[in-house]
């Protein structure tokens, strides 16, 4: 019998995507489909003073042009638009009065019998405005920050001892407005049923969070409204929360009482949510042997006028590194934008950046290695709890990563190695993200033939959750992995949170585990009362599923087969759904590490930078799938290399508009700018996080590669970059 988990396991949806059978949300069929095009306003802040539609509605085949003075009715309470993850504040609410709160905000549908239709009447639609006094500057309006977190509590007094300390560094970094670009475009099909039933098909990270939005937003009782998204196209965040395309879509429905869609192009995706613009000023003050004697991090970021959004930026420090005196600050200063998101690693991937960066800095003020100054302050607690952890191998990933890597070879000074016309450049930093568990439920059916169903509300948003379903209940029943079927991302199927935080693989994981053990006992019971059974009287406990059967742990020859079972108790399906839940252990802190090594060469005329290798490093317990995970890794280091090199959101702030909302101007990593990546498993064995030892793979992937990056361009010029994008103009200025 395979066992599944841990292996390179291909992926069990890769068929039905490669074949194109997969159906994404702007792609299922409807009758009479119609299609709406969103008008967004054209101002940062104000009042809609006259919309006139009449030009619009005049093209044949527009239907209807919906705003805020004609549209159906929306709730009005905060309350009922407030989603499971929505920040603090008055979430935004589309179509639903006058005011202007953001430039690209929707202000109008127009629904047509086709797109290209729905598109050109939209240029028809005229709005005068009547715009207010706005600010969309960050720097220009960092007087006005306002204290929102404070993630840990200080400890010692961080002001006195970084003033005291030998060696002293205190900078700036800037992390600028990152905005998310997956290939799947933000797009909903609300299909109309006779009864006045809605079948949602959204493009999002959690349908049942969707479902009970739409239900809250539209006073809806849960039977009126299904929520369908079986596959996603790339979120990381983006799809956590409710998007304002299900509004409108399900708005023209209801309107129309017809099937309306809603695809988003890639410009409007631009309204949408982004990682925040952050200035992270950080302090380390160290004593001439390199340990630390003070760590302070503030974090100042962008938010909405309308909404708090705030991650942990700040006192990732007190997780990886030993000192007496730290202090942490997170401030907003609220602009006319639409609220921020999360965005892979939120929080973590623009705060250890900062972290990482004044650590290299550090170590060349110190003259120490970066990698022994990290060996030095090393912290084998949680300082802002004081707390183990469940598993730290972050002291493996150093050695692993560094031996890979080469790391021993460097010469320290920068501009010492060259390979032509390149300044070669090797920098490294510290990865760390949490490794977080929710409730899940699962529902199992099995039938006498050997095969199962599996089947929860949760998302694949690309991560392979499918897979990984699959492999655990193909272990826990004792079955192929061919003979699993795994349903996902229906809102009327088994309870589960929206997919993000890279919590989803050990939270579904062990919710199979809880439904395959149910499954057993009912099955134990039906071949302990076959006559002559191997099995009569034996304890739950002692018995497992495997090779169909159900069998002795201790002598697996002691078996029954699932057939014979359920033939003889005369069952033809065995149905088991069960909630597991993960108990509150307030002993020990959980976390994934890494350690990222960096080659960059830069051409020392014309200043273009090139990440020629990376080697990540990562210890996150049991990896359940070796294939898809170091998938997960690669895929992350890409993105770290577009933080580091490529990605700004620009805003002209003259007029609060974003100006390259594509993704010709706004720069990703392409084919040509990746080259060798190699990604080490470090083994964690975890008994006490969960029993199967499994931390996320999601977000660690992207955590320090940046800074990794920064650090090795310093080391190739000798120039500290600390405004990312590093670009050329900024290291030939």
């Amino acid at each position: 019998m395979n066992a599944y988990v841990g292996t390179p396991t291909s992926r069990v949806d890769g068929r039905a995507k490669v074949t194109g059978a997969a159906k994404y949300a702007g792609e299922f069929p409807a009758d009479r489909l119609l299609h709406g095009f969103v008008v967004e306003a054209t101002i940062p802040r104000g009042r809609i003073a006259r919309l006139d539609s009449s030009a619009a509605l005049q093209v044949e085949g527009v239907l209807d042009v919906l705003t805020h003075a004609n549209r159906p009715p929306l709730a009005d309470s905060d309350e009922s638009w407030k989603d499971e993850v929505a920040p603090d504040g008055s979430p935004f609410r589309p179509l639903y009065d006058d005011t202007i709160k953001f430039n690209g905000q929707p202000i109008a549908l127009v629904v047509a019998g086709d797109w290209e239709t729905a598109k050109f009447a939209a240029t028809l639609v005229r709005v005068e405005y009547e715009q207010h006094g706005f600010a969309t500057d960050l720097e220009g309006e960092r007087s006005n920050a306002a204290e929102k977190d404070k993630p840990h509590k200080p400890r010692g007094d961080a002001a006195a001892a970084l003033a005291e300390a030998d060696v002293r560094h205190e900078a700036d970094y800037v992390i600028p407005t990152e905005h998310h670009n997956p290939m799947e475009l933000y797009a909903t099909t609300a299909v109309w049923d006779s009864s006045g039933k809605l079948t949602i098909y959204d493009k999002t990270q959690g349908v049942q969070n969707v479902h009970k939005f739409l239900c809250g937003v539209f006073d809806k009782m849960p039977d009126d409204i299904r929520v369908v998204s079986p596959y996603v196209g790339g979120a990381f965040g983006s799809g956590l929360r409710p998007q304002y395309q299900v509004v409108l879509a399900t708005l023209g429905a209801l309107a129309l009482k017809r099937s309306v869609r809603v695809v988003l192009t890639r410009q409007q995706m631009y309204g949408l949510g982004y990682r925040p613009m952050t200035i992270e000023r950080v302090g380390l003050g160290a004593m001439s042997d390199g340990t630390l004697d003070a760590v302070t991090h503030e974090a100042i970021a962008v938010t909405s006028r309308y909404e708090d959004f705030a991650r942990n930026d700040t006192g990732w420090a007190e997780q990886l590194y030993k000192s007496p005196n730290s202090r942490f600050s997170h401030k907003l200063v609220h602009l006319d934008v639409s609220t921020p998101c999360d965005m892979r690693a939120p929080g973590a991937a623009s705060g250890v950046c900062a972290l990482e960066c004044a650590m290299d800095e550090l170590a060349v003020a110190l003259k120490l290695d970066a990698v022994e100054l990290r060996l030095k302050c090393y912290s084998d607690r949680d300082q802002s709890e004081n707390l183990p952890y469940t598993s730290k191998q972050l002291r493996e990933c150093y050695a692993r990563g560094a031996d890979a890597f080469g790391w021993s070879r460097r010469n320290p000074a920068p501009r010492s190695i060259r390979d032509g016309k390149d300044l070669v450049g090797w920098g490294m930093a510290t990865g760390v993200w949490e490794a977080l568990q929710m409730p899940v439920a699962v529902r199992i059916v099995l039938t006498s033939n050997g095969h199962a169903e599996v089947s929860c509300a949760a998302s694949d948003i690309g991560t392979g959750t499918y897979t990984i379903v699959a492999q655990v209940a193909a272990d826990a029943l004792g079955l192929p992995i061919e003979n699993i079927s795994v349903r996902l991302a229906d809102s009327s199927l088994p309870q589960a949170p929206v997919e993000g935080g890279s919590w989803m693989a050990a939270s579904s994981a062990h919710a199979v585990l809880a439904a395959a053990e149910e499954v057993r006992k009912e099955l134990l019971g039906l071949a302990g009362k076959i006559p002559g059974s191997p099995l009569a009287g034996a304890e739950l406990a002692d018995t497992v599923l495997i090779d169909g059967s159900i069998a002795g742990a201790s002598d697996t020859s002691r078996a029954v087969s699932i057939a014979d079972a359920m033939r003889h108790g005369g069952v033809e399906r065995i149905e088991k759904e069960k909630l597991n839940q993960f108990g509150q252990d307030k002993k020990h802190a959980r976390n994934t590490h890494s350690a990222v090594f960096a080659e960059v060469k830069v051409d020392e005329e014309l200043g273009v930078i090139r990440v020629t290798r990376v080697v990540s490093a990562v210890a996150a317990g049991r990896i359940l799938n070796t294939k898809t995970g170091r998938s997960q890794i690669m895929g992350s280091v890409v993105w770290g290399i577009g933080m580091a090199l490529h990605e700004e959101t620009v805003m002209d702030h003259r007029f609060g508009r974003i100006m390259n909302a594509n993704i010709a101007e706004y720069h990703i990593p392409v084919n040509a700018d990746v080259h060798d990546i190699d990604v080490i498993f470090v083994d964690e064995p975890d008994n006490r996080i969960n029993k199967l030892g499994i931390k996320g793979l999601g977000e660690i992937g992207i955590v320090g590669v940046p800074a990794a990056i920064a650090n090795a361009v310093y080391h190739a010029t000798g120039k500290r970059i600390r405004r990312f994008p590093i670009t050329l103009d900024k290291l030939l200025d």
